[in-house]
């Protein structure tokens, strides 16, 4: 199954709901996930389409929406995008390259 990020819809800051547009320049590339998020999300790695690192994780909470452990592991995890962290950037500005990865990090224990 791939993690695909779709039209959805957001809030504005008018507190209306609207619907978000599709991905433009999605691309294809592969998630893998390390250590608890490994355990938590049952599988060592799967595929995505998406543009951004924000649109790729909004797209694997919603195909893992039954595994709340993954959701939570999410929130805290580090990120590397093609080898390179993500670091405090905003996950909406990391572009994906296409047959890239992004490699999902939870905090590990003594270090």
């Amino acid at each position: 199954m791939v993690a695909t990020a779709n039209a959805g819809t957001e809030q504005n800051s008018a507190g209306r709901v609207t619907e978000s547009a599709p991905t433009a320049h999605a691309v294809s590339g592969v998630v893998r996930y390390w250590a608890a998020a490994k355990a938590a999300s049952g599988v060592g790695e799967e595929p995505y389409r998406a543009a951004t690192l924000a649109e790729a994780l909004q797209a694997v909470r919603a195909l893992h929406a039954d595994r709340p452990r993954l959701l939570q592991i999410l929130d805290h995890c580090s990120y590397l995008v093609d080898s390179d962290p993500v670091g405090g950037r905003d996950h909406a500005t990391v572009r994906l390259s296409d047959g890239g990865s992004v490699e999902v990090l939870p905090p590990f224990a003594g270090g």
